[in-house]
């Protein structure tokens, strides 16, 4: 089948990003996609908590989600939204970093919430403490496709092999890696860490992401590196955004899953092990 990533510059300006968001998943579907992917916090990036909670909702009522839905529908395509910042109810307030599939009726068939946080200092002028804001998931989440079983995940959870080995022995032929990762980390660890989850499981990587600089309501500045990825099982690179907003099309042939697992049938060849 046909696929296509999304890679996007958002604001923190929920109802701007809808509107390039719908706009790029169009495009790409019209040019014969039949699974779409956005990027992590498709509609909304921001730090502050206070504009947080003025422009964010919880999953029932977010016109993000509800719009992109009936997208789906009318385009008939797959659809993964990347995530989306969401109100969670949580006594302290703190959102839900929500990764959403949908089919072609619109439906909701698989929700995953990130599980990893990135409370991390990069350098010495750039920290992050995502668990301040986001609750973390404690589920890993594989879905059944018309294509094929997908595994979900998020962004930071990309440095914790563990979690896809897992997702992989569950079934999943593909995993989904949607991403705003920092321009720094991006640099140095995004390709051979997207390429590795690959190869590990023989899997379809697909890794739709944040890009360039995202100017905040507040004189704030954030950076992310783009790229948005695809990988084949075998580990070769099927797309590459590059730093550019846009769409960015490949083909998915599931028989190159068993192809590479036949290979190098690695997933069954794991043992225990005691120690150290």
């Amino acid at each position: 089948m046909r696929a296509a990533l999304v890679q996007l510059n958002s604001g923190d300006d929920p109802d701007r990003n809808l509107a390039v968001t719908a706009e790029l998943v169009e495009r790409a579907a019209n040019s014969g996609a039949g699974l779409v992917l956005t990027p992590e916090i498709t509609n909304c990036v921001s730090s502050d908590r206070t504009h947080q909670r003025a422009v964010l909702h919880p999953e029932d009522d977010d016109p993000t989600l509800a719009a992109l839905r009936e997208q789906a529908a009318r385009l008939r395509i797959w659809l993964l939204i990347g995530s989306l910042a969401l109100k969670s109810g949580d006594a302290d307030g703190r959102l839900a970093n929500r990764s959403f599939l949908i089919d072609p009726d619109g439906a909701v068939v698989a929700r995953y919430d990130k599980i990893h946080m990135f409370d991390v200092t990069v350098s010495s002028n750039e920290s992050y403490h995502e668990s301040d804001a986001f609750r973390p998931g404690n589920r890993a989440v594989v879905a059944q496709t018309a294509f094929g079983k997908v595994g979900l995940s998020i962004c930071y959870d990309l440095r914790f092999p563990g979690l896809y080995q897992a997702l992989a022995r569950g079934g999943a032929q593909i995993l989904t890696v949607p991403a705003a990762f920092t321009a720094v980390t991006g640099a140095a660890h995004w390709v051979p860490l997207l390429r590795a989850r690959a190869i590990e499981t023989g899997c379809y990587v697909l890794a739709p992401a944040q890009t360039g600089r995202h100017g905040l309501h507040d004189g704030r500045e954030r950076r992310t590196f783009g790229h948005s990825l695809a990988v084949s099982p075998w580990g070769e690179v099927l797309a590459d955004g590059g730093e550019a907003v846009g769409t960015f099309p490949f083909e998915i042939d599931l028989d190159e899953v068993a192809a590479a697992r036949r290979r190098i049938p690695a997933l069954i060849h794991a043992r225990d092990f005691e120690g150290p």
